[in-house]
């Protein structure tokens, strides 16, 4: 069965294989999550965030990843390359730091170009 996994905040989909890894599916639809373990829960850098409803659509989280995430389990944290999807699912991931600064600047430089037209 397959089943449609969106990524926030790009909005880029795919339709996976049920059991398919959060990565992979990634990997498929065009959506960059760093990794330097190549998903084998070794360097924990393919978080995303899944919350509410969306985490019942895919697999628990097993006991190493609970252990890897600490008390980040809790708040909706999931390892990409462990999280397989068994139903339709939106995740989040995170915004690379140094891009996010970018995007706040040109949005900055954008709104004082708008106050200068106002002018």
């Amino acid at each position: 069965m397959n089943h449609k996994v969106t990524f926030e905040p790009s909005g880029k989909s795919v339709l996976v294989r049920e059991g398919m890894s959060l990565l992979h599916a990634a990997r498929e639809a065009g959506v960059y999550i760093p990794t330097r373990c190549g998903g084998k829960m070794g360097c924990l850098m393919c978080k995303v965030q899944v919350g509410g409803p969306n985490a019942t659509q895919l697999s628990p989280p097993d006991e190493a990843e609970k252990r890897k995430l600490g008390s980040l389990i809790h708040s909706g944290t999931r390892l990409s390359c462990q999280a397989r999807v068994r139903g339709p699912v939106t995740v989040t991931v995170p915004e690379d730091k140094l891009k996010a600064a970018v995007r706040k600047q040109l949005e900055a430089a954008r709104n004082r170009d708008r106050e200068d037209d106002l002018w």
